[in-house]
């Protein structure tokens, strides 16, 4: 297709294959996912309704459950949730404004995060990228279509992200119509201490169960900007910093683990079918430019050349402890072992054993092992055209 850009167009790809194979998200809510028999009962009974029948149904049944909290469109501050909530504990609570709407959306959810107990549920709902481009697209037409969808994704989505134009658009807008990624939503609830159980598109919207289990996480904001900074876990266990170029939507990081129980892993260890990964970090990706900014890594001693990769905590703890020991007894790499193999492992047991026999011949015979694999890994990328995916 010749829709708009290319960034709005992969972004439309990705959230349609979601779209299509995702239309029985909502009979989840009656199985396993929500442990509470009342919350389950009032999701089951609003999972079906339009965005406006959704808020009706809630004003009209507000008073006939004490523990569920409805929060007001006119809510749209943390000090106003603060305000409303004053007093209550509720174990489920429904934010009827849109989630882009809410300027100080992460400050937002904090609050919600501590009014809430742990296992109390958190209903709310946003439009994405992909559903307002639709939106455009069936208001305007044929004529000025690709200009109104580019001119929305350059204003609602770059210059919210981009600090020369930052605080202008805030100026102007109030942050009161940004566009966000349904992948930067759900990495949003994550990073505010929520676990997502039921995601789904309706009624042109996109909503979102979670439920409490955490403190929200107090790190730095994550940025836009196009070289990303990851901690990993480095040699001896100790934390590295490690840089490379962005090929993720923002807010990727935190749904880490949500994508390891809903996502199978494909041969590399990395995540089949990852759709936080977006237009420009599929092509860097596949000509491994993505990795080019830990050449400073290498050049400050955190890596060597050839080596296991440098993992975020949350991959790190899915190796068996053995394997965990032996992973911090050496640099890691910038050209994973995996690479050497004829067959690329798909399995986290498959990759285990394939670092597993690079690391107990490395350890042996540190140069000659590195060496061998170096003038492996390069055959198989130039005979066999082994690509990161």
């Amino acid at each position: 297709m010749k829709r708009g850009l290319f960034q709005l167009q992969y972004e439309l790809d990705a959230d349609m294959v979601y779209t299509e194979q995702g239309t029985d998200r909502g009979a989840k809510l009656s199985e396993s996912h929500v442990d509470n028999d009342e919350v389950r009962t009032i999701l089951d009974a609003t999972s079906h309704l339009s965005t406006k029948e959704w808020i009706k149904w809630l004003s009209i049944h507000r008073d006939d459950y004490p523990f569920m909290s409805v929060v007001p469109l006119s809510t749209i501050t943390p000090q106003a949730l603060r305000y409303r909530l004053e007093g209550q504990r509720p174990s489920l609570m429904f934010v009827t404004r849109p989630l882009h709407t809410i300027q100080e959306l992460n400050e937002f959810l904090y609050a919600a995060n501590d009014l809430m107990d742990d296992g109390a549920y958190l209903c709310c709902h946003s439009m994405t990228a992909v559903l307002k481009r639709k939106m455009l697209e069936e208001r305007y037409p044929w004529g000025i279509r690709r200009l109104a969808v580019g001119l929305h994704y350059l204003w609602h989505r770059l210059c919210p992200k981009l600090g020369l134009t930052r605080e202008l658009y805030f100026t102007i807008t109030s942050g009161k119509n940004r566009t966000f990624n349904r992948v930067e939503i759900l990495g949003r609830l994550y990073r505010a201490g929520f676990e997502v159980v039921d995601e789904e598109f309706r009624s042109g919207e996109f909503f979102v169960t979670a439920r409490k289990v955490k403190a929200p996480v107090q790190d730095a904001e994550p940025t836009g900007s196009p070289i990303i900074h990851l901690r990993r876990k480095g040699k001896d266990g100790k934390e590295i910093v490690v840089h490379k170029f962005r090929t993720m939507y923002t807010y990727s990081e935190y749904i880490q683990t949500y994508m390891y129980q809903y996502q199978h892993l494909q041969s590399g260890g990395k995540f089949k079918d990852d759709y936080r990964v977006n237009f420009w970090g599929r092509f860097l990706r596949k000509v491994w430019l993505d990795e080019l900014p830990m050449v400073w890594n290498m050049l400050r001693g955190d890596l060597k050349l050839v080596g296991v990769r440098p993992l975020s905590k949350q991959y790190f703890n899915l190796y068996s402890p053995e394997m965990q020991e032996l992973r911090t007894r050496t640099k890691p790499g910038l050209l994973p072992p995996f690479y050497y193999d004829r067959k690329t492992p798909e399995t986290i047991d498959e990759i285990q054993a394939s670092e597993r026999r690079y690391l107990e011949a490395y350890l042996k015979h540190p140069f000659r092992t590195d060496w061998r694999y170096f003038w492996g890994i390069v055959g198989n990328i130039v005979l066999h055209r082994k690509r990161s995916k």
